[in-house]
């Protein structure tokens, strides 16, 4: 379902290229397309592209990680009871059963809590450290949280419960007294890559950890355990998290997506693809931000990511298998609930003079909060603009989640908030582009119009004018399965992101598929653009005669008929039917030529 509220029609930028940088990567035997591609992402040469494990970061450049080894080293020989505190989203499910997994391995007393979105809230509170209490560990560890748990932390103080912090959000004014904070992005931290994932952050701890152990003798007659054979959870938590992928983390999820695709991922990652139809032996970036990352994350917006989590834990293939099935039947429910709430925003924009707004905040009594950042990220891509959206929770209390554009860090944006209107906010926390809050319920309309004023003071008018950024266009000869087949094996994702293109094409069939997406079939005469940069394969999959060549494109989610002359925006795919794989154009943006 698309929103059919009218928007601006974004400007087509197309990316600048470094030539140099191009020309010595296609000297280093870079595919010409890929050097193009690469070069304009500020790739300079082979060594950025090297995502061997021995090109990560090293351990000892994150800030206090060789303490929390030590701390976690004592635990494990003193045999101290450890619980690890997660949270509710794929991150979250895939750091606890990281850490969980190799604990385990090392000798480790642990177990996990994981906080129930509509009980308790988000992170390290003193309500879960009290549920904490009850199994009485003597040493927590919050993955993918932490950093903000100044409350929480000095409830397990009092207890007599130490903490080591493991998370990747940024702090707040005041950070929590707990025993150990690892995080990238705490004051004080250089490590370079500021954008570890949390279960990232994890890894990195886990690699400190083994390397202390062996230091102190305990594998003398113990198996070291390979933490390679984690990497599709590091992967998987990385990409579903939309962090920047820098070389650091490409580095992770390259060598985590080599697993999966040699058939070494664990029963768990196994079945998701097993539920979702998808071959894990082409596992893509794709795959794992939008078919497995929205599985994982639907038991934590609609029940609980104990599901989630004990999917990923377990050894046995039909209990993955089963429980993959109720994750993907769980994702199922929220794709409904959210096209019952696009279809209530679609009426409340209808109300709104969007153009007349920088920042949106929208609240429905009949939105479900586990749901409403989904919604917060389709009504930003359609409006680009700032968006939070706000749904019930208990006790009068609203619970909203927001995303954000260039050019507004929206935590700050909130802090901001917070700081001009006192008592608006309860709790918010999150990201630059990212966050969420808790309001009161009677403030909705007044958060509204301060969220609006706040948005204006940080934003210039011309930050509401959307650009869509391009890799130029694709030579008819450039549109082949070799080509498309290569772009599918690379590291794609936030800050890092896929090529679209942009060309003119004629529209020769065109029919409704699925009853909601338009199948194409597209042309374009060879005349209409120069093919001096052809590269690759001439095996296209597509009918050609001297000047003119024909190719599917498909338009997902869109019906609407397309005039015969177009100017589209696209990404060049695989498309694999009956067992036969063709290149496919899959359409992101067009308007009449």
């Amino acid at each position: 379902m698309s929103l059919s509220v009218p928007a601006s029609d974004p400007t087509i930028v197309t990316r600048e290229v470094d030539e140099q940088a191009c020309a010595r990567l296609i000297g280093q035997h870079v595919h010409p397309v890929l050097a193009r591609i690469y070069a304009a992402r500020g790739i300079d040469s082979n060594d950025d592209l090297d995502t061997s494990l021995g090109s990560l970061l090293p351990t000892d450049t994150l800030r206090n990680c060789s303490e929390a080894a030590a701390l976690l080293a004592d635990a494990i020989i003193d045999k101290q009871r450890v619980l690890i505190v997660a949270d509710y989203d794929a991150d979250g499910a895939t750091a606890c059963a990281l850490g969980l997994s190799v604990l385990r391995q090392l000798g480790a007393e642990v177990a996990y809590l994981v906080p129930n979105r509509f009980e308790h809230g988000y992170g390290l509170t003193p309500e879960i450290v009290d549920i904490a209490a009850s199994q009485s560990p003597q040493l927590i560890i919050t993955v993918d949280n932490g950093i903000a748990s100044v409350d929480g932390v000095a409830r397990a103080n009092q207890l007599g419960i130490r903490v080591l912090v493991t998370d990747h959000h940024l702090a707040g004014d005041a950070l929590p007294q707990a025993t150990c904070i690892v995080n990238p992005n705490q004051p004080g931290d250089v490590f370079p890559s500021k954008n570890l994932a949390g279960v990232g952050v994890m890894f990195y701890v886990l690699l400190a950890l083994r390397a202390e152990l062996k230091r102190r003798g305990w594998f003398a007659d113990r198996a070291v355990p390979n933490l390679a054979d984690q990497l599709d959870l590091v992967a998987l938590g990385t990409v579903a998290d939309v962090v920047r992928l820098d070389k650091n983390n490409r580095t992770l999820v390259t060598q985590g997506l080599k697993r999966i695709r040699s058939g070494r991922s664990r029963p768990g990652i196994h079945a998701l693809f097993d539920v979702a139809g998808r071959d894990p032996r082409r596992a893509s970036t794709y795959d794992l931000g939008f078919v497995l990352g929205p599985r994982l994350n639907a038991a934590g917006r609609l029940t609980d990511m104990t599901l989630g989590i004990e999917c990923l834990l377990t050894t046995d293939g039909q209990r993955a298998r089963e429980l993959a099935s109720q994750l993907d039947a769980l994702n199922r429910e929220r794709r409904e609930v959210e096209a019952q709430m696009q279809a209530s925003a679609i009426e409340l924009m209808e109300s709104i003079e969007v153009d007349d707004r920088f920042g949106l905040a929208l609240f429905d009594p009949g939105w479900h909060h586990g749901v409403v950042g989904i919604l917060a990220s389709r009504l930003r891509e359609r409006f680009h603009r700032p968006v939070i959206a706000l749904a019930p929770a208990a006790g009068g209390e609203v619970k909203g989640s927001g995303r954000s554009i260039p050019g507004l860090h929206l935590r700050d944006a909130l802090d901001l908030l917070s700081k001009r209107f006192p008592g608006l906010i309860l709790r918010f926390g999150g990201h630059a582009m990212a966050a969420g809050l808790t309001i009161r319920q009677a403030n909705v309309d007044a958060f509204a119009l301060a969220f609006d004023e706040i948005v204006r003071s940080m934003l210039a008018p011309g930050d509401l004018n959307q650009d869509i950024e391009v890799d130029g266009s694709l030579a008819a000869t450039e549109c082949s399965l070799e080509v498309a087949e290569l772009l599918d094996r690379q590291i794609w994702g936030q800050g890092f992101v896929a090529p679209t293109f942009c060309d003119t094409f004629q529209v020769v069939d065109q029919r409704v598929v699925g009853g909601r997406h338009r199948k194409l079939r597209l042309s374009r005469a060879s005349s209409d653009r120069s093919d001096s940069n052809q590269t690759g394969s001439n095996q296209t999959g597509a009918e050609q005669t001297s000047s003119e060549q024909t190719m599917d494109a498909i338009r997902f989610d869109d019906d609407a008929a397309l005039p015969q002359r177009v100017e589209c925006v696209y990404r060049l795919n695989v498309n694999e039917f009956n067992g036969k794989r063709t290149p496919q154009l899959v359409i992101e943006h067009c308007r009449p030529a």
